[in-house]
């Protein structure tokens, strides 16, 4: 089964997320059965800024006992040989926030994404936080600095269309906007606020994951705009 949890945002320092890093470490000690289990950190989104990475290492390693590695691809060029080795060792991927854009780009330029892909079809679980958590999807609201250029906070983008759907991270703060742009433009999206996760398996969303927030299913029906709250799963 190829699973995906995408956290609409959050605090890992301030462990804000920790009952969804919970079930995610869960989820990948179960995958690697008997043995420890392996997470390898992407910070690429925020230009491999490795205190981000320290503090993955304390969260998922200092509470939940799992080893953790890391994929840098900003600053040099990557071994391609060593990074295929961290990704065939890794149980779960996490994929760190940031600019979603330039992580996309810096992924197809580096050769990282096919890994990224090849992982999670091997059913290798697959997590990630605002820029990590909606970059999967088709068309996602983003604030990303190399689609914003002209004074506009946030805006629609393609992401990489492995899910097809609409999304915005961080909905509490962007969620005036992003209905609005619904309501113009789509009949159905999702909205995930902070510390609130969407569940998906083989690529369908079948619950959430909350830890605080809230994620919502958001659809245009009969001139009204109508929110559902996505219903948390059993853990």
């Amino acid at each position: 089964m190829k699973r995906m949890i995408a956290i609409g945002g959050g605090e890992l320092r301030e462990k804000t997320t920790i009952k969804i890093d919970e079930y995610i470490a869960k989820l990948a000690k179960e995958r690697a059965g008997g043995n420890r289990a392996n997470a390898l950190f992407i910070p690429t989104a925020s230009h491999d800024y490795m205190p981000y990475y320290n503090t993955f290492h304390k969260v998922y390693t200092g509470v939940f006992d799992i080893k953790t590695d890391v994929a840098l691809t900003v600053f040099k060029e990557p071994d391609m040989e060593k990074m295929k080795a961290k990704f065939q060792k890794a149980d779960v991927i996490y994929v760190g926030g940031g600019d979603t854009v330039f992580m996309m780009e810096q992924w197809k330029k580096t050769g990282l994404l096919p890994l990224i892909e090849d992982a999670y079809e091997r059913g290798v679980i697959l997590a990630g936080l605002s820029a990590g958590a909606i970059c999967w999807f088709s068309d996602i609201y983003t604030d990303s600095e190399m689609v914003n250029a002209y004074g506009v906070k946030y805006s629609m983008t393609q992401g990489l269309n492995w899910i097809k759907a609409i999304i915005s991270p961080h909905y509490g703060a962007r969620m005036l906007d992003f209905d609005e742009i619904v309501w113009y433009n789509y009949d159905c999206a999702y909205g995930i606020e902070d510390n609130a996760a969407l569940i998906l398996e083989d690529g369908k969303i079948v619950g959430s994951v909350l830890s605080g927030g809230k994620a919502w299913r958001i659809e245009r029906k009969d001139d009204t705009l109508q929110k559902t709250e996505i219903a948390e799963i059993e853990r």
